[in-house]
């Protein structure tokens, strides 16, 4: 099951970051930010050249570091020399990042889809997320959009909470995913086969029955993004618990 932490406590989107401040989403600052703040933290993992498992939201370098070139083809050892934009950090690792929570708040990992379509050419980057996460101690999940991803984080790390993060898939959103593809995923057939024990669903679209289907079926509902408390106060009709950023939850741990 979910720890009881990931209901009670509002979850920072990408870190509790301000790029204002110079806390760039993602960044070792946000993450930081939001331990201070007692709030539970979400963050994205890709890998870097050798498979290491960075924090990091984007294939492509260049939004977020002013850097050309791919985050998949470069050395962890150069990534933490980059400069974020307006930010004096590199891109931290997973590793770091776990040593920083250090289960202080519940910390939800998403790892962003290696396949290209969310299908079934991924695993390596499973792996090594799930060795990190095996030895680390407090409250902590797994989830992504791809499910085949999910299925390996429950071959890799079983004890480990794990979820799907669920969307409508509308070809706007994602034009490389085919459209039987698409479907089926919007319907979320896959949360027996991987095990999953909550969603993560687009606050845009929580009125649908598939969310619906799945409340019943006593899974946890967790929804991003929400950005006021009066998105925050609408979403709470329906979901356990919101990932916010932008302004202060009215829940707080």
């Amino acid at each position: 099951m979910l720890p009881r932490a990931f209901l009670d406590t509002p979850i920072a989107h990408r870190g509790l970051h301000d790029r204002a401040q110079g806390r760039i989403e993602n960044s070792m600052a946000a993450v930081k930010a939001a331990i201070s703040g007692g709030w539970g933290i979400e963050i994205d993992i890709q890998p870097a050249g050798d498979g290491t498992p960075m924090v990091f939201h984007d294939y492509d370098l260049e939004r977020l570091t002013g850097t050309r070139g791919f985050i998949s083809t470069t050395t962890p050892q150069a990534l933490a020399q980059l400069r974020l934009t307006d930010c004096d950090e590199g891109i931290p690792t997973l590793e770091a990042v776990l040593a920083e929570v250090g289960g202080r708040v519940p910390l939800l990992i998403e790892i962003k889809d290696q396949d290209g379509t969310l299908g079934p050419a991924v695993g390596a980057l499973e792996q090594r997320v799930c060795a990190l996460v095996n030895t680390y101690t407090g409250p902590v999940a797994l989830m992504s959009f791809n499910p085949n991803s999910v299925r390996q984080c429950r071959g890799h790390a079983p004890d480990i909470p794990r979820g799907l993060v669920t969307d409508p898939f509308t070809k706007e959103d994602w034009p490389m995913v085919p459209a039987p593809r698409r479907a089926k995923l919007a319907q979320m057939p896959d949360l027996d086969p991987v095990g999953a024990t909550f969603i993560s669903h687009n606050r845009s679209d929580l009125d649908s029955a598939a969310v619906a289907r799945a409340k019943a079926r006593g899974l946890s509902i967790l929804t991003w993004t929400i950005r006021s408390a009066e998105q925050e106060a609408e979403a709470r009709q329906i979901v356990d618990n919101v990932t916010f950023e932008g302004y202060a939850p009215l829940q707080s741990a």
